[in-house]
């Protein structure tokens, strides 16, 4: 079940906007004590030893298993190998997005050339493209105006944008809670598409370097495929392994901020803590769902310190529940099943007023 610390005074229905001037911070004082609390155990500091290690077995695990296809070679046996490939490209999507919070190192050079390799050359994924919306998703996040993450696209997460749904954007929003996952086998695909759309945007120089990185991973990615499978095979492994890739993100992602606290674009602003926190949804569990969500079950405290080492933020998760309590600020944290309910149940009360009128 999901535990608040305290809970919400007053339910609100999904998917509205709300305005809550009552708690909007008086700014500078919420947030300077936590952040002195947190920098005073340390918990900011880099840890770089912590990275070599983990981005050291995660290349290992993605070299055994391409020596396994290679060992393995034009057989159906082959295939099975294309989710654990997905389980670790899932890992090194990880990789980069802690590169990308400068979480990694604080040599921006450094931090760019990681997430470069993790993003471009390994999974075809534009690192520029990435940061740059991933940033403007931590400044505003649920802000339908400025969160790229809940513009209406394919999904809406607000009743106010249902009214402007037509066509195949309309039927796809009276399903869409039925539709997520299923969507999000098509995340991999789509995650390549919007790295090269981007090209565009990027200066010429970033582009050179960006552009040839994601030709390069194409080419060796099909390369190894047709090297070792069958055409048919080689296809079927490749929309296996993306498949599986998407609805893995899609999984991680997922349970951080769909069905929480959307502010209102023209009510009060939010301080940082608030913006962050009543925006936020942690999930709860072990070392396991750890490593399964790449540390984004801490969602709360990595909003809050988006540049704090991945392994720290379980050690800040006990401050910031205790500072939130303290100010009477509802923090929200539920099981990873009940996560995917919320947020599943949030889509599809957006969607009721065009089923209503079937």
């Amino acid at each position: 079940m999901t535990q608040t610390t305290p809970p919400p005074a007053l339910p609100r229905p999904r998917g509205s906007l709300i305005a809550e001037p009552d708690r909007t911070p008086r700014e500078g004082s919420e947030f300077t004590p936590l952040l002195r609390a947190v920098k005073g155990q340390g918990l900011l500091e880099r840890r770089t030893g912590w990275y070599v290690r983990a981005v050291l077995v995660n290349t290992l695990s993605l070299a055994a298993v391409v020596t396994g296809m290679i060992v393995l070679g034009d057989t159906w046996w082959t295939l099975l190998l294309a989710p654990p490939l997905a389980v670790f490209s899932a890992r090194t999507a990880f990789i980069g997005h802690d590169a990308g919070h400068a979480q990694i190192t604080s040599d921006r050079g450094i931090g760019r050339l990681i997430g470069l390799v993790h993003g471009n050359l390994l999974l075809g994924m534009s690192y520029a493209w990435w940061n740059d919306k991933h940033n403007r998703h931590h400044a505003n996040p649920n802000h339908v105006d400025k969160d790229p993450d809940v513009a209406a696209d394919v999904l809406v997460f607000s009743q106010d944008q249902v009214a402007e749904r037509t066509g195949l954007h309309r039927w796809l929003t009276r399903h869409q809670a039925w539709l997520f996952f299923p969507l999000t086998l098509l995340e991999g695909f789509a995650l390549k598409v919007h790295g090269f759309q981007d090209l565009r945007r990027q200066s010429p120089r970033e582009r050179l370097v960006e552009g040839a990185l994601l030709l390069v991973h194409v080419t060796a990615y099909l390369t190894l495929l047709l090297s070792v499978l069958s055409p048919f095979k080689a296809l079927l492994f490749l929309v296996l392994h993306q498949a599986v890739f998407g609805l893995h993100l899609g999984m991680a992602f997922a349970p951080n901020h769909k069905g929480m606290e959307m502010p209102d674009p023209d009510g009060e602003r939010w301080g940082h803590l608030r913006r962050q926190v009543l925006t936020s949804r942690n999930i709860r569990g072990g070392p396991v769902t750890d490593w399964f969500l790449g540390g984004l079950n801490y969602q709360i405290e990595h909003h809050l310190f988006p540049s704090m080492p991945r392994p720290h933020l379980r050690l800040a998760r006990p401050l910031v529940r205790a500072h939130c309590r303290d100010l009477g600020l509802p923090y929200t944290e539920t099981g990873l099943v009940d996560s995917y309910r919320q947020a599943l149940g949030h889509l599809h009360d957006v969607g009721e007023p065009l089923r209503a009128g079937e």
